[in-house]
């Protein structure tokens, strides 16, 4: 049997601002806590991913995870500073020494740091896959916020992960 690892993308405080929401983000925490309690209940790694640069300082408020995340001292935790979680960190030695071949993703944001990683995790070979709607963002100037999740869901489905 492969030994699968949950990533949990970018879910930190300061993707918020008072004026720009994530996606119905009470709703992806709470399927994100399911996820984690999945994982927990097997004994499977759960790897916290935290983007860090001028906005998200690194023991800053911004930087911190959502209070709502049920993150344990115990899981695995790793700085980024590029939307692919793979690039300069440790993450590949980290899922080689833990002997993970399947990645589930969920987190934010959809069509930067999740797509990033989840395409080059495609690329490195791993089995990947999310449930869906465990993704968020913002909306931009040019698209709304579930257009961008339904469209990456879309373009993902298939091609580098499976959904269930």
């Amino acid at each position: 049997m492969n030994n699968k690892a949950l990533i949990v993308i970018d879910l930190q405080n300061g993707l918020e601002h008072s004026d720009t929401r994530l996606f119905q983000l009470t709703t992806v925490l709470t399927g994100v806590n399911q996820r984690i309690a999945d994982y927990r209940n097997k004994q499977q790694p759960i790897l916290f991913i935290q983007h860090e640069d001028n906005e998200l300082v690194v023991g800053s408020h911004a930087w911190q995870l959502f209070d709502q995340l049920d993150a344990h001292k115990e899981d695995f935790y790793i700085g980024k500073t590029h939307a692919n979680s793979f690039f300069k960190t440790n993450l590949k030695d980290l899922l080689e020494k833990l002997s993970v071949t399947e990645l589930e993703f969920c987190g934010a944001q959809t069509e930067y740091c999740v797509d990033t990683t989840i395409r080059m995790a495609h690329g490195l070979g791993y089995t990947c896959f999310m449930k869906r709607g465990l993704s968020t963002t913002l909306t931009n100037d040019l698209l709304d916020a579930k257009t961008i999740i339904q469209h990456h869901e879309n373009l993902w489905d298939q091609r580098f992960l499976t959904f269930f």
